[in-house]
């Protein structure tokens, strides 16, 4: 009788690579933050280059450490004396966002433009389950919006949120961010960019804004800890979110842009969202960090609001010395009430905004809002803090409304024509002496060619836009 043995060997698992512009993660045991909620972490490239970034504190004994490789190829890390290496797939995906070369529209590593159509869902990623947060995307997707405006911690529409506690020390809350780790993750499957606000800034001493409440090093420490956590994801990050940062405040937000976002580390795009009708922008023109100047336009339609958002946003935007992509990131929500007249914004007013914004300036893109889904409302209410808003729908019953499925002809029609190269042209508007007024809300656009075709967006009686384009 022969004995046979056989010797089996295990082989080492294979791990896939990560693809270029993906998530490469990487966790590490370690002890509670004794100070920071973050610690530095090096990356080397396969070109030899060194790309520094933030890990940050996961919970008990757990540190993370997340990074989007730019390149292909092999790479190492370092993270408090902890090295090792990882591979990178070369992939087809169009890249990270950055400025054009003539810094006046956005574009991806590759060189194809992007054009933001946003929606806005401030308490979206804060409220809705996982379920209704893939359905909500996959709406949005299909109407051709290419990103999304959200609300990353407790601010005055939602209180409750719990995301961190002032303290002293700052204490964050890693199962509440867990759960927005997969509003990441599933707004980047669906191919749609982070519009994260990481300090909301509304109010007086009392306001619970983190913007407003917490001291400028909390605030610094907990947008850096928000940073480190989601940079890496297809993301744009809006620093403070509806506030006041004129005069004597824009310093408090220039300090706070500096250390968050410090000059030799790898980052995503940055901007503010201001108040409505506000243009704090001058005081901000030599910020490095300051890569996008957004405006509010608001929810007004009488006769300064219409003046503000063409013939003043026009003259605003023509003065900046240095070129930045201009896109207003809060029009006329569809059926918010107006502020002034005091009836529900209809379609006819959110498009009418949406094109003047395009058109008053060179377009980079422009956002819209519901007001049932900003709030994510879940039956017929009026927002939190919001009273004057007036009366929310449902959000899955405002997922379809006019406005809304507007914003698809209005992607399309973009799309249809070399968008980036329009710029604000009022001579293409003849003169109408019937109503010489009416000329003023007229706003027009042309190619750097002056030749082309003319186009009539929308058919809406006697206000109409010209486009002229190349």
């Amino acid at each position: 009788m022969r004995l046979c043995v056989a010797l089996i060997v295990a082989a080492p698992l294979l791990t896939a690579a990560t693809p270029q512009w993906g998530v490469w993660e990487k966790a590490f045991p370690g002890r509670e933050p004794a100070a920071a909620l973050t610690a530095p972490a090096r990356l080397h490239g396969p070109d030899g280059a060194t790309r520094e970034v933030d890990a940050f504190w996961d919970g008990p004994r757990r540190w993370v450490l997340r990074f989007s490789p730019d390149r292909p190829g092999g790479w190492r890390y370092d993270f408090q004396g902890r090295r090792g290496a990882f591979d990178v797939a070369p992939s087809k995906a169009p890249g990270a966002l950055r400025l054009s070369r003539d810094r006046r529209y956005l574009e991806h590593a590759g060189g194809a433009p992007f054009f933001w159509l946003a929606d806005t869902a401030w308490n979206g990623a804060l409220q809705a389950t996982d379920q209704e947060w893939v359905r909500y995307l996959a709406d949005r997707k299909a109407k051709g919006f290419t990103a999304v405006q959200f609300v990353m911690t407790q601010w005055r529409a939602f209180p409750e949120a719990g995301a961190y506690s002032p303290g002293p020390p700052l204490a964050v809350s890693p199962e509440f961010f867990r759960r927005l780790d997969r509003r990441f993750a599933a707004l980047s499957a669906a191919e749609l960019v982070a519009l994260p606000v990481l300090l909301w800034a509304v109010g007086g001493k009392n306001s619970i804004d983190p913007g407003v409440a917490l001291p400028n090093e909390q605030a610094i420490e907990l947008a850096r800890y928000m940073v480190a956590r989601y940079g890496a994801y297809p993301v744009i990050w809006i620093l403070a979110g509806d506030g006041d940062y004129r005069g004597e405040r824009a310093e408090r937000w220039k300090t706070i842009g500096r250390a968050v976002f410090p000059p030799g580390r790898a980052r995503r795009l940055v901007t503010l969202h201001p108040g409505g009708m506000q243009w704090p922008w001058p005081a901000f023109e030599d910020e490095p960090w300051l890569d996008i100047i957004t405006y509010q336009s608001g929810h007004g339609n009488n006769e300064k609001s219409r003046a503000w958002n063409t013939v003043e946003l026009a003259k605003l935007a023509a003065a900046l010395r240095l070129p930045r992509p201009v896109i207003n990131a809060e029009p006329n929500y569809e059926t918010h009430l107006d502020y002034h007249d005091r009836k529900p914004i209809g379609d006819y007013q959110v498009r009418r905004a949406a094109y003047w914004s395009l058109l008053a300036h060179a377009p980079a893109g422009v956002t819209y809002g519901a007001h049932g889904i900003w709030f994510w409302s879940r039956r017929a209410e009026v927002p939190t803090a919001h009273e004057r808003t007036g009366v929310a729908l449902p959000w899955w019953e405002s997922l379809d409304l006019p406005g809304a499925r507007q914003m698809k002809v209005l992607r399309d029609l973009f799309a249809s024509i070399e968008w980036w190269r329009l710029r604000p042209d009022r001579s293409l508007v003849a003169a109408d002496p019937d109503d010489p007024a009416y000329l003023q809300y007229i706003a027009a656009a042309r190619g750097e060619s002056g030749e082309g075709a003319r186009h009539k967006c929308g058919g809406w009686g006697r206000s109409f836009f010209l486009l002229q384009c190349s």
